[in-house]
């Protein structure tokens, strides 16, 4: 549960850092820290949100969903309909008299 706390407080550091790149690039200020100084730390913490999510379903601090099997929905075909009989021309064919 501490896992899962520090991940969604990282997320929110995260988004914070993310809309004060934004306000830097509307405000454009020439003094304090640039722009780039916010998105590196959001890159940096998204890295390591990452590496602590492996490591922590590794380690089985945290249980990740599972991919479905393929044997879980088998579809059985029974036979209850008539076949008949399909052609691949739609033209009705034309009627042919005999000449005598």
């Amino acid at each position: 549960m501490l896992i899962k706390i520090i991940i969604i407080l990282l997320l929110l550091f995260i988004i914070f850092n993310l809309f004060r790149a934004l306000f830097l690039m509307l405000k454009n200020p020439s003094d304090g820290k640039p722009m780039s100084h916010y998105l590196g730390r959001r890159v940096i913490f998204s890295a390591v949100v990452l590496i602590i999510i492996i490591v922590a379903a590794k380690l089985g601090a945290i249980n990740l969903n599972r991919t479905p099997s393929l044997t879980a929905h088998i579809q059985k075909q029974t036979d209850i309909a008539k076949q008949h009989l399909q052609s691949a021309s739609t033209k009705q064919r034309l009627e042919r008299q005999s000449v005598v």
